[in-house]
């Protein structure tokens, strides 16, 4: 699969009202709205725990152990990042939202430490 890229002054965009991610978690988010698609049998909306649990699997698969690790270097900490990360692309246009959809929909969808270290297929810390 071809990575992701914004069109140039994109970024710049979203950094006016965003400056807390890096551009690689918007785009990561991007890739995950995608990945849930994909397994859809017909394309639909996607609700905000969807996403949030999309951004979970495609981060174990694309960074294994390192997932918490590379997620936290961009600027994700939290489901809640998710849905800010989503909010600003929604605000800029670049996604569209349903009138019932809001950043509260990612609020607690998982905690990371949990999701990524404890829930971990190897780890034993849940064993």
């Amino acid at each position: 699969m071809t990575e992701l890229a914004f069109r140039e002054g994109i970024m710049d965009q979203i950094r006016l009202r965003e400056q807390r991610f890096d551009e690689r978690a918007y785009l990561f988010v991007l890739s995950a709205l995608e990945h849930s698609q994909s397994r859809l049998t017909e394309r639909r909306h996607i609700t905000g725990p969807e996403l949030a649990h999309a951004c979970r699997e495609l981060a174990l698969q694309r960074f294994g152990v390192m997932a918490r690790l590379v997620l936290e270097n961009w600027g994700m900490r939290s489901t809640m990042d998710i849905g800010d990360i989503v909010f600003t692309l929604v605000d800029l246009g670049l996604l569209i939202s349903q009138p019932q959809d809001s950043r509260d929909d990612f609020f607690g969808v998982f905690d990371f430490a949990d999701a990524f270290e404890r829930e971990y297929p190897w780890s034993t810390a849940h064993v």
